[in-house]
């Protein structure tokens, strides 16, 4: 038997979701979203999509196709700072990084599949499309090991109250209202739970003694007073040397990122 297989694309996704960061581990289905399965021309995949507008959900099977390593022990994004075996979690880093998501499925039209909430970044390569049958994919009743502790404690009360300095106050409103950036519900959520330092979470102390925390393309400081945190202050994900140099074009929020550091220089 061969011990590789070879597997190709029938279609790649298109979404808003430019980093990790914007896609979160699981499809948040509160949101508006409209997301795009554009698939291939040239193998009939047109005709395969029939009858599958008869079902409100279908699940994708993708590839992880920014991760190059595996780790048999990894650090999920919830929960306390404890590796776990990569079999046991949802984790990217897998010997193969194949991803499945159940998606709401909100129309089709020729090779497009229109698609609500999901949680993969714009061009993931999607390997298949199978419809989502409730009798046969659902066991709500099913025992959920250590994710079902870790959601105890997601969904108990928040730990940590969070609170913006006059400074970052200031940057949320200046970025939200002349860039339609924002990530302070997101960035609450995580600190809200638990600040400590976290690989996964992005989470670092810092030599001065503050912390940092990874937002996608931006970074925030913090500091922790018991049960409280205060973000002191926002900042861009890249300095401005890179932010500048030829063929990083592609950097996300690259533009709101050279103008909040023309308003807010580095230090």
């Amino acid at each position: 038997m061969s011990d590789s297989l070879t597997l190709k694309p029938i279609g790649f996704i298109r979404t808003e979701k430019r980093v990790k960061f914007q896609a979160l581990h699981q499809p948040a289905e509160g949101e508006a979203e409209c997301n795009v399965l554009e698939l291939l021309p040239g193998s009939n995949f047109e005709h395969a999509l029939q009858d599958i507008e008869g079902f409100d959900r279908v699940w994708l099977l993708w590839w992880f196709h920014r991760n190059e390593t595996w780790r048999p022990l990894v650090l999920p994004p919830r929960g306390p700072s404890q590796r776990r075996g990569v079999f046991a979690t949802r984790s990217p880093h897998r010997p193969n990084p194949l991803g499945m998501t159940p998606v709401r499925l909100l129309g089709v039209k020729g090779r497009i599949l229109r698609l609500g909430a999901c949680d993969l970044v714009d061009g993931t390569p999607v390997f298949d499309v199978k419809p989502y049958v409730p009798a046969y994919d659902s066991f709500p009743e099913a025992k959920a090991g250590w994710i079902a502790e870790v959601d105890a404690q997601v969904n108990a009360p928040a730990q940590f109250t969070v609170g913006f300095s006059e400074r970052a106050e200031a940057q949320v409103q200046w970025l939200r209202e002349i860039w339609h950036v924002d990530f302070t519900a997101r960035l609450t959520e995580l600190l809200s739970c638990d600040p400590s330092p976290h690989r996964t979470r992005r989470i670092r102390k810092r030599k001065s003694g503050a912390f940092e925390i990874g937002c996608g393309a931006w970074r925030a400081e913090f500091s922790v007073d018991g049960q409280t945190v205060v973000v002191r202050a926002l900042e861009t994900g890249y300095p401005l040397r890179f932010l500048t140099r030829d063929g990083y074009e592609d950097i996300p929020d690259r533009d709101a990122q050279m103008a909040f550091l023309a308003r807010w220089p580095e230090e």
